[in-house]
């Protein structure tokens, strides 16, 4: 996770065993990942990291807040072909979607596992949105 409206964030890689915190970043239009204890630095995900949430993941939907229905997720990158777009995205269990930059901020997750090699999840977890639109989630979580 540092997608290119980060740009202007301080950031650092994640660990497992990480607690991470959903958060807006001051000066940015993103949300994304921080330590409870370093607020303004973006903790990057590699496509492929698995992230366990402490209860059912919310997300701001077009006119409410809305639930995932779980609380297990992997890291992914999606609208990769469009430049001008957030590409941070959460897979869930269920199958569902959910762009960072959509998260409510406050929710509190742990890394579970890093991906094996960064090469490998390159190539085996960047979701196309063609593969997001068959799942049937609604696509103004593509935005």
């Amino acid at each position: 996770m540092c997608d290119y409206s980060l740009h202007a964030v301080a950031t650092r890689p994640a660990k497992v065993g990480d607690k991470l915190v959903s958060t807006k970043f001051p000066h940015t239009i993103t949300r994304g990942f921080a330590a409870p204890n370093e607020p303004e630095v973006a903790v990057c995900l590699l496509p492929g990291t698995e992230i366990a949430f402490e209860g059912d993941v919310e997300f701001d939907g077009s006119f409410f807040r809305k639930k995932v229905g779980n609380t297990m997720a992997r890291f992914r990158t999606v609208n990769l072909d469009q430049e001008h777009r957030h590409h941070d995205a959460l897979e869930f269990a269920n199958g569902h979607f959910v762009l960072l930059t959509q998260l409510a901020p406050g929710q509190i997750a742990t890394v579970l596992q890093l991906p094996a090699s960064e090469k490998r999840a390159e190539e085996h977890h960047e979701a196309t949105e063609e593969q997001v639109a068959i799942r049937e989630w609604p696509a103004n979580l593509l935005v």
